[in-house]
């Protein structure tokens, strides 16, 4: 009958909602070739890790957040049109805890 409220966000959330938005904006400011190239693979990275790892691995989480916020300066240096991509393994902790 009524409507449902949506869920509030954590705080953790909020950071990686934050960070996304971040590289969105900073894209923006780059030619339209590397902007469609870094939106393209910022949205692969963060839909990627959401299905692979656990919502409650929050180490891993915090770690992937220090590690994209790096990338958001990098990014955002005027010279810079390129993230770097380096793949990290995630650790056995997810492995055990999904099974």
């Amino acid at each position: 009958m009524g409507a449902s409220r949506p869920q509030k966000l954590s705080g953790i959330q909020k950071q990686v909602l934050s960070l996304y938005r971040g590289f969105l904006r900073t894209a923006r400011a780059k030619t339209l070739e590397n902007r469609a190239h870094i939106e393209s693979l910022v949205s692969a990275e963060f839909r990627k890790n959401s299905e692979l790892i656990d919502r409650k691995n929050f180490l891993h989480i915090e770690y992937l957040l220090r590690r994209g916020k790096k990338q958001l300066d990098q990014l955002k240096t005027v010279d810079s049109v390129r993230l770097s991509s380096t793949n990290v393994e995630l650790s056995d902790t997810k492995q055990q805890s999904s099974g």
